[in-house]
């Protein structure tokens, strides 16, 4: 049997504007409220439930989406529109700049809770003949 990420929750401070700014930037829609869960489904059919929880309780991750190199230009540029933050690197050493690894272009962004958020264009250790 093959395994596949089916959904995973996300806990934010308003599920809500978490999943809002989500799909805003990624240019996806966010789906019905089910229990304490709003979802935003992935282009694979994974879905982001975002589930609000107390400030003090949300223990920051990192989430990171592959997405095209036209993907890239509509999301960055929503990101700059709305004077986000971002770096060209995790440890937040390069502000105002986007990176080139692997060939391709990412950057990192916080989203309404903290979590560190990435969009990048090649999976990491991607090379010219299309392996990783």
């Amino acid at each position: 049997m093959s395994a596949e990420l089916n959904h995973t929750i996300i806990h934010s401070r308003d599920n809500r504007e978490s999943a809002a700014f989500l799909a805003h930037i990624l240019d996806l829609e966010v789906g019905s409220e089910w229990g304490p869960f709003v979802p935003v489904e992935l282009s694979n059919g994974v879905t982001l439930d975002f589930a609000t929880a107390p400030a003090e309780s949300i223990a920051v991750q990192h989430y990171a989406f592959l997405i095209s190199e036209a993907e890239f230009d509509a999301a960055f540029e929503k990101i700059r529109a709305a004077g986000i933050t971002y770096w060209a690197d995790p440890h937040q050493r390069h502000p105002g700049e986007i990176n080139h690894n692997d060939g391709g272009r990412g950057v990192y962004f916080p989203d309404p809770s903290g979590h560190g958020m990435e969009i990048i264009t090649r999976p990491y250790g991607y090379q010219e003949d299309g392996t990783a």
